[in-house]
């Protein structure tokens, strides 16, 4: 199937938003790491991250909507730019030793200027596939792929960061993020196929304003669980600190984190092999129930030993539900609201990662790891009461040729 999905996208588009999308996962843990350094004081890099995740969150459906407007061209190459300009200048902030202030905004233009190469992505690939007729399976095995590059890169890309900053500095992988958001988002700006989701010229102003309107309920509830799912992401990472740092092995915490990107991506690849009969909605329910049952251990992990392997397990979760609420998002929304969707999915993750950190982060300080870990599930049963209390409507089909139909 991935061959297939190969032969559909190429080897340049792949490998150029991978490489686009790396920067948006070295930014957060980098400027905390640089600003923590340069400033010698926590709150400040706190402050920083924070104001950075907030100017995704907010900004990044507003790049979407964009996108689905005006078409990936400009509107990446303009943000890839912008973003790299904005990095830099946040670097050179931090090594000036600039105050709290001008550190937080430029954080925040930082946040806001991501290019969001991750969900123009998924989107300009769920188009070529519809594009070229596949059926839904093949569709599946797309977002598959491209959950994997999302994965891949966010184990990958705070991997960078510890490595520049314990052989180097901090700057060194926020500069390399500048540089690579100039050179490969501007290259995934100009790809060929960015024309496969430019706007639909033929289309009226009225029809398209009535079109984007369209949202089915069940669009939000998808959104809010990615917020759940963010919010697990953040209550782990922080009581996985915690407990790390009440065992004496501070350092594990990266590495127990990263294993189990490692795993989640393993098993998104492995997506692409379920049956096609087993729907979509079964699949939430069934990787919803996943996450409770399997985040509830970690309540209990005492060791470093059992919390590699909680941790690493869990992990197997995670990616189905990603890419299974990235899929019923891509069935239910009208094609004109595509990108701006999935940036909203995207974006509720960011934030409710941010948002779970600050506060499990402050549960874990004062009643230990356990505390933290409790919000990662009670996050997980969120999202299983979610799945199971809403109904989502057949797929939307009769936009998806207007899709195809652009790139010619």
């Amino acid at each position: 199937m991935y061959r297939d999905t190969l032969s559909l996208l190429g080897t340049a588009l792949p490998l150029v938003s991978f490489l686009g999308r790396l920067p948006t996962a070295m930014c957060q843990l980098g400027s905390l790491l640089l600003v923590a350094e340069t400033s010698g004081s926590l709150a400040t890099a706190g402050l920083t991250g924070g104001a950075l995740a907030a100017g995704q969150t907010v900004a990044g459906p507003v790049i979407g909507r964009l996108a689905d407007r005006h078409g990936q061209r400009g509107v990446v190459l303009v943000a890839s730019l912008a973003n790299a300009v904005a990095v830099t200048a946040l670097v050179l902030a931090a090594l000036g030793h600039a105050a709290t202030g001008p550190l937080m905004l430029l954080g925040a233009v930082a946040g806001a200027t991501v290019p969001q190469v991750g969900p123009l992505a998924r989107t300009r690939s769920v188009a070529l596939a519809r594009r070229s007729g596949a059926d839904d399976r093949t569709v599946g095995t797309v977002l598959s792929f491209e959950g994997t590059l999302d994965e891949v890169s966010f184990v990958l890309g705070p991997a960078l960061v510890g490595l520049a900053a314990a052989f180097a500095h901090p700057a060194a992988a926020l500069l390399l993020a500048a540089l690579l958001l100039a050179v490969c988002g501007t290259a995934f700006a100009l790809h060929p196929t960015a024309k496969a989701t430019a706007p639909d010229p033929s289309a009226s102003t009225r029809s398209g304003a009535a079109e984007r309107t369209r949202l089915p309920g069940s669009a939000y509830a998808l959104r809010g669980a990615m917020v759940l799912q963010g919010a697990m992401f953040g209550a782990s990472q922080a009581g996985i600190t915690a407990l790390t740092e009440r065992l004496g092995a501070p350092a594990q915490a990266g590495l127990v984190y990263a294993a189990m990107g490692v795993m989640s991506a393993a098993v998104g690849l492995s997506m692409a092999a379920v049956p096609a009969r087993i729907g979509l909605m079964t699949r939430w329910r069934a990787a919803t129930a996943a996450l409770v049952v399997l985040s509830v251990p970690l309540l209990f992990v005492g060791s470093l030993g059992a919390l590699y392997a909680v941790v690493v397990v869990l992990g197997a979760a995670y990616a189905p539900h990603l890419i299974t609420v990235f899929g019923l998002t891509e069935r239910t929304v009208p094609a004109a609201r595509l990108a701006e969707s999935m940036a909203f999915l995207t974006s509720g993750i960011v934030g409710g990662q941010a948002l779970a950190l600050a506060v499990s982060g402050r549960l874990a300080e004062g009643h230990g790891a356990p505390a933290a870990f409790a919000v990662a599930v009670g996050a997980a049963v969120a999202c299983a009461l979610l799945s199971w209390s809403v109904r989502v409507p057949a797929p939307v089909r009769e936009v998806r040729p207007a899709v195809a139909e652009r790139s010619g």
